[in-house]
C-alpha cells in the first residue's frame, strides 16, 4: 500500500557551465520515499520540472536511492541568460507496476546560475579616436578611449587595463582609458600623431583589433599674418603683379577695434634709389619735355668731355664717386659765364654724414677765380649736413646788398640714400626741389657784389679751385659722397612737372581695383609709390584690402635683383591696457632678367651715284631703305624631365618693340672735310618726336628716346653732299644704335657709297640709271624732251630700243674703262704714303662689279702696261649679251676674291678696285 508521498529539499542551488550539460546541485537530487523498502511505492520513479520551455531536465540514476540528475537539453549561453529559476517535483512508482496510485512529492524551487566562458575579445567603440591639443601644455587626460567585451561575467566582460602599442611616443594611458601626453608637445617638431591602443579584459584576452588614436597638435595661437610666402617672383612685363593674394591676419580672438598697416618696397640699394631709366641725362630731358639747353657737367668720359676721365666711375649708372681727394676741372667753353638771372642745377646725390667735429664745407659744383685771388661767384656745397647755395652778384650787375647764400636743412642730405635735387634760380628767388618736392630755404643771407676784375673764373666738379692766398693754386673743400646727372641750365628754370618725371621711379608698389577696396578702408602712398599706408576698423576687410596690394615694374628691361618688402601693423584693442601685438612682415620680389633683346639694322649696304647727284643742293640719301629690327630668343623648360636634366630648349625668334636713345652715322676713314661735304638733315623731320641731333665730321648723331620706327623715319631723311666730288672716289660710314645708353646695341651696318665720275653728267646720268635702276628704264626721260616724245619713241618698234640701249651701254663702259685706267695711274701715285691705311678700310665681304662687270684684273706678276693693253682687247672682242655676262658674274666675283687675297703687296691695285 503506497501510504507516503517522496521528500525532497525544499531550495536547490546549481551551476552550470556554458556550452555544457551537467549542472552542479546544492544539495544533491536526491528523493526519500517513507514507504521502502516496499516495492514501488517506496522506490523513486522521476522528477519533473515545471516552467516554459525550462531548457533542463531531471533523470532518476537510481530508484531505490531516489538519486537523480539535473542535466541541460542543449547548449546553455550565458551571453542569452545568466540565471534560471523554477520547480522540481518528485514521483514515486505508486502501488504497483502499472503506476497505479502514484505520489509526489512537494514543489521544491530550483535556483541555477551559468558559469562564463572567456569566449569574447574586447573591442573599441570608435574605429579611430581624434584629439586636437596646443602645443607647450601638459594634459591630465587628452582624450578617454573605451572598450567592450560581450562575455556575460564581469570577469570576462569588464575591461581591466589599456596598453599603448606603438613606441617612442610622448603618449601614456591609464586602466581607464585615458590618454594624456608625457612631454610638452612641439608643433614645429610634429604636427601630428598616431599611435595604436589595444585592451584587456579581466581575463587578459587582448583585443582582436588595435585602434588608431590621431592627436593634432595646434601651435600656440600667435597674433600675426598668416599664408604669405617669402619670396615672390616678377618677370619682366608682367603688370601689376599682387604680392599677398592669400593673406589674413589671425587675432587669437583678440578684442581688435581698429588696425593700421604699412607696407614699405625698400629700393634704396637698387641704382639711384629704385629702379628709374637709365638712358643718359640729355635723352631723359628731351622724354621729360625739359628745355633744351642742359650742360652735363659729369658726362661718360670720351674725345670731347675727358674732364671726368680721372674720377671713380660705375660705368652701369654714370655715378661718380668722390672720396675726398679728387675734383674736376670743366674746360672754358663749355658753361657760358653769364648764367642769368634764370638758371637751374640738376643733380643725384648720396651723401653721408661729414667726419670730425667741425665738418669742412664739401664742395658739389664751385666758380670761383682762376688765379690771384680766392673769390667764389657761384657755388652750391654742404656744410654740416645742410645744403647751401652761393650766388654773389658782380658789381656791374647789382650795387646794392643782395641774397647771397641760401641754406637748406634737410635729413636726406646725410642719410646715404639717394635723392634728386633741383635748384632753381629765378633771382632774387631761389627754389629747392628734392624728390619733387618744395623747399624754401630756412636761412638766406645778404651780400656786397663782386667788385669786377678781369680775372678768369674757373669752374669746378668735386671741390672748389682755389686760385688765391696760396703758394700754388690747387683744390680745396673737397667733396665725401657720389654724384651723377649734373647738368646746368642757363636761363631757363625747370616746371614741378618735368622735374617730377625727371626723378621718377619706375617701380612701386599698386593696388589693384580700388574701387572693391571695402568700406572704411583708409589708405595714402608716398610720393614714390614706395611706401603704403592703410587703416581699417574691420579686420575682413584689411584682409581683403591687403590681398590687393601690388608690385608693379613698368620698364621693359627692369633691373634684376631683390627689392625687400617689409609690412609693419598696429592694432588697438576696444578699452584693453594690453593689446596684441603683431609682428612685422619681411619678404622679398625676386624681379627675373628680361630676355635681352638682338637690335639688328638692315637695308642697301652699297650703292654708286653719279657726282652731280651729290654736288646738288639736297645731296643723296644714304639710308633710304634701312631697317631697324628687335628680336628676343625665348626659353621654355621642358617638363618632363628631371630638374637636374632639364634641358632649356630655343624657342623661335620673337621680334618685340622697344625704344632706342641714339643712333649714330660714323665715317669710316677719314673724316668729312667740313670745306667739301657733309652729312645733313632738316630740322623738321624730328618735330613731333622725343629726339635730337649733332653733326660734326666724324658723323651725325641722332638721340633721345623714341620708337624705331621714329629713328627709322630720320635716319631715312639724312643726306650726304660733296660739292669737290672730284678728289672723292668713295666714302664709307657705319651706323649703330643703341637702347638704355648702350646697355644694349645693335649690330654695326656697314655702308659704301660710291661717286661716278664722268664729263658729260646727262649721259652719266643716263646710264647710270640704266644699270643701277633696271626696273625703271620706261620712265626715264631727258628732262628737256617732251613727254610726247618719249611715248612716240616706244612706238617703232622693240628691237629699235633694244639696239639703242645695247649701244648706249658699250659706250659708256668703253669711256668709262679707259677714263678709270687713266685716273687710276694719277690715283695711285697720289695716294701712295696712305695705300696701308687705305687698305686697313676696304671690306671685301660686299664686293661689286656693278660699274664695269666685264673687267678683269691682273695677275700678280703683271705690269700696269700689259694690263691696259689686256683690257682693251677684252673690250673689243667683247661681245657677250648681258645674260651671259650676269652668268658669269658669280664666278668673276670669286676670281677676285681669291686676287685680292693674294695681292696683299699690290696696294695700287686695291685701290684702285
Amino acid at each position: 500500500v503506497n501510504k507516503h508521498k517522496p521528500w525532497i529539499e525544499t531550495s536547490y542551488h546549481g551551476i552550470i557551465t556554458e556550452n555544457n550539460d551537467t549542472v552542479i546541485l546544492d544539495p544533491p537530487l536526491v528523493a526519500l520515499d517513507k514507504d521502502a523498502p516496499v516495492p514501488f511505492a517506496g522506490e523513486i520513479c522521476a522528477f519533473k520540472i515545471h516552467g516554459q520551455e525550462m531548457p533542463f531536465e531531471a533523470v532518476v540514476l537510481n530508484k531505490t536511492s531516489g538519486e537523480g540528475r539535473l542535466r541541460a537539453k542543449g547548449p546553455i549561453d550565458c551571453e542569452l541568460q545568466k540565471e534560471y529559476t523554477f520547480i522540481i517535483q518528485a514521483y514515486d512508482c505508486g502501488s504497483g507496476p502499472g503506476g497505479t496510485n502514484w505520489k509526489k512529492s512537494h514543489k521544491a524551487v530550483v535556483h541555477i546560475q551559468v558559469k562564463d566562458v572567456n569566449e569574447f575579445s574586447p573591442t573599441f567603440k570608435e574605429s579611430v579616436y581624434k584629439a586636437t591639443v596646443t602645443e607647450g601644455k601638459i594634459y591630465d587626460s587628452i582624450l578617454q578611449v573605451e572598450a567592450i567585451d560581450e562575455d556575460c561575467s564581469p570577469q570576462y566582460s569588464q575591461i581591466c587595463n589599456y596598453e599603448i602599442v606603438t613606441n617612442d611616443v610622448p603618449f601614456a594611458i591609464d586602466r581607464n582609458g585615458n590618454i594624456r601626453n608625457t612631454e610638452k608637445l612641439n608643433y614645429d617638431k610634429q604636427h601630428q600623431y598616431e599611435i595604436m591602443v589595444t585592451a584587456f579584459d579581466c581575463g587578459q584576452k587582448h583585443a582582436t583589433e588595435d585602434v588608431i588614436v590621431r592627436v593634432n597638435v595646434k601651435p600656440v595661437c600667435k597674433p600675426g599674418w598668416q599664408d604669405w610666402n617669402k619670396r615672390i617672383e616678377y618677370k619682366p612685363g608682367s603688370g601689376s603683379m599682387p604680392l599677398f593674394p592669400s593673406i589674413h591676419l589671425e587675432t587669437c580672438d583678440g578684442p581688435v577695434s581698429s588696425i593700421h598697416t604699412t607696407i614699405e618696397l625698400q629700393t634704396n640699394y637698387i641704382g639711384k634709389g629704385c629702379d628709374r631709366e637709365t638712358y643718359s641725362e640729355k635723352s631723359l630731358q628731351k622724354l621729360c619735355g625739359a628745355s633744351s639747353g642742359a650742360i652735363d657737367l659729369l658726362p661718360s668720359p670720351s674725345a670731347t668731355t675727358n674732364w671726368t676721365a680721372g674720377l671713380l666711375m660705375d660705368n652701369n649708372d654714370l655715378i661718380f664717386k668722390f672720396d675726398g681727394k679728387q675734383g674736376a676741372k670743366i674746360p672754358d667753353g663749355i658753361v657760358p659765364k653769364n648764367l642769368t638771372d634764370q638758371f637751374t642745377i640738376t643733380l643725384w646725390m648720396k651723401h653721408g654724414p661729414s667726419p670730425g667735429l667741425r665738418a669742412e664745407k664739401e664742395t658739389i659744383l664751385c666758380n670761383s677765380d682762376k688765379t690771384e685771388m680766392n673769390r667764389h661767384h657761384y657755388a652750391l656745397y654742404v656744410h654740416n649736413c645742410r645744403l647751401v647755395f652761393l650766388l654773389r652778384k658782380d658789381f656791374d650787375q647789382a650795387d646794392t646788398f643782395r641774397p647771397a647764400e641760401f641754406h637748406w636743412k634737410l635729413d636726406q642730405i646725410c642719410d646715404k640714400e639717394w635723392h634728386y635735387y633741383v635748384v632753381n634760380v629765378e633771382f632774387p628767388v631761389v627754389t629747392l626741389y628734392m624728390d619733387g618736392t618744395t623747399y624754401e630755404p630756412y636761412l638766406v643771407t645778404n651780400d656786397w657784389p663782386i667788385h669786377p676784375s678781369h680775372i678768369a673764373m674757373q669752374l669746378t666738379v668735386g671741390a672748389c679751385w682755389q686760385g688765391g692766398e696760396v703758394t700754388k693754386p690747387r683744390f680745396a673743400q673737397y667733396f665725401h659722397g657720389s654724384l651723377a646727372s649734373l647738368t646746368i641750365r642757363p636761363g631757363k628754370i625747370e616746371s614741378q612737372k618735368v622735374i617730377s618725371c625727371l626723378q621718377a621711379c619706375k617701380e612701386g608698389l599698386d593696388i589693384n581695383s580700388l574701387e572693391s577696396l571695402g568700406q572704411g578702408i583708409k589708405y595714402h602712398f608716398n610720393p614714390s609709390q614706395s611706401v603704403l599706408v592703410m587703416e581699417g576698423d574691420d579686420i575682413e576687410n584689411i584682409n581683403q584690402a591687403l590681398r590687393k596690394v601690388s608690385y608693379i615694374n613698368s620698364r621693359q628691361f627692369p633691373t634684376a635683383g631683390v627689392r625687400r618688402l617689409k609690412i609693419s601693423s598696429k592694432v588697438q584693442c576696444f578699452g584693453e591696457d594690453v593689446c596684441i601685438s603683431i609682428p612685422d612682415i619681411d619678404a622679398y620680389v625676386m624681379v627675373f632678367q628680361a630676355n635681352e633683346p638682338k637690335i639688328t639694322i638692315s637695308g642697301m649696304d652699297h650703292f654708286a651715284r653719279p657726282a652731280a647727284q651729290f654736288e646738288s643742293e639736297r645731296g643723296v640719301i644714304l639710308l633710304p631703305d634701312i631697317k631697324i629690327a628687335s628680336t628676343v630668343t625665348k626659353m621654355e623648360h621642358s617638363v618632363d624631365i628631371k630638374e637636374h636634366e632639364r634641358a632649356n630648349k630655343p624657342v623661335l625668334l620673337e621680334e618685340m618693340l622697344h625704344n632706342l636713345d641714339f643712333c649714330d652715322i660714323l665715317v669710316i676713314g677719314t673724316e668729312l672735310v667740313p670745306e667739301q661735304e657733309c652729312l645733313e638733315l632738316d630740322r623738321v623731320e624730328l618735330q613731333g618726336k622725343h629726339l635730337d641731333a649733332t653733326n660734326s665730321t666724324a658723323g651725325y648723331s641722332i638721340y633721345g628716346v623714341d620708337s624705331m620706327h621714329n629713328y627709322e623715319e630720320v635716319l631715312r631723311q639724312i643726306r650726304y653732299r660733296n660739292w669737290y666730288t672730284s678728289a672723292t672716289f668713295d666714302r664709307k660710314f657705319r651706323v649703330k644704335c643703341s637702347e638704355l645708353n648702350g646697355r644694349y646695341t645693335s649690330n654695326e651696318f656697314n655702308l659704301e657709297v660710291n661717286i661716278l665720275h664722268s664729263s658729260n653728267s646727262n649721259f652719266m646720268d643716263h646710264a647710270n640709271h640704266m644699270i643701277v635702276q633696271p626696273q625703271f628704264l620706261q620712265s626715264v626721260h631727258h628732262p628737256e624732251e617732251p613727254i610726247s616724245a618719249v611715248h612716240n619713241s616706244v612706238v617703232p618698234s622693240v628691237a629699235t630700243v633694244v639696239i639703242i640701249i645695247c649701244v648706249s651701254i658699250l659706250v659708256f663702259i668703253i669711256t668709262l674703262g679707259v677714263y678709270r685706267i687713266r685716273t687710276a695711274h694719277q690715283h695711285s701715285s697720289a695716294d701712295s704714303d696712305g695705300s696701308k691705311e687705305n687698305e686697313m678700310d676696304w671690306d671685301d665681304s660686299a664686293l661689286t662689279i656693278t660699274v664695269n662687270p666685264m673687267e678683269k684684273y691682273e695677275k700678280p706678276h703683271q705690269t700696269a702696261e700689259e694690263s691696259e693693253e689686256e683690257e682693251d682687247d677684252i673690250e673689243d672682242e667683247d661681245d657677250t649679251t648681258s645674260a651671259e655676262s650676269d652668268e658669269s658674274e658669280e664666278e668673276e666675283e670669286e676670281e677676285e676674291v681669291i686676287i685680292q687675297k693674294g695681292n696683299k703687296q699690290n696696294p695700287t691695285r686695291q685701290e684702285q678696285l
